[in-house]
């Protein structure tokens, strides 16, 4: 489960909010594989994606989503075309963020036995 938090904290907010959307150098110089961070609590990949997240919101809030990207990583980063705006860059952190949000729903549930909605 840290793992997919690290994922939506480096590989999500820090990678397309913070660097792609934002431009930001720390952000940059800090891109990894979010999969492959080392092991740590519950509580500090917690902290960390809350961190990340509180970063994203500070970006979101000083950017215009019709302007292009202000960061395109190389191609030996991310091979794929150019997004032309932030709104595109803003739906794929969307898309991405739920799909991993029913992972972690999943996870829960395994682990406290309670479902929040079953429809029969």
């Amino acid at each position: 489960m840290t793992q997919l938090l690290n994922h939506l904290a480096f590989d999500d907010e820090m990678f397309w909010i913070s660097a792609v959307l934002g431009g930001d150098d720390r952000a940059i110089a800090g891109l990894h594989n979010g999969w492959a961070s080392g092991p740590m609590t519950g509580a500090e990949a917690v902290n960390i994606y809350k961190r990340e997240i509180a970063r994203s919101d500070e970006v979101l809030a000083r950017i215009d989503l019709d302007a292009p990207p202000r960061w395109w990583p190389p191609a030996s980063v991310f091979d794929a075309p150019p997004m032309s705006n932030g709104r595109e860059v803003l739906f794929r952190v969307l898309a991405e963020t739920s799909v991993h949000a029913g992972h972690l729903d999943i996870v829960r549930e395994l682990i406290d036995g309670h479902q929040n909605l079953v429809v029969e």
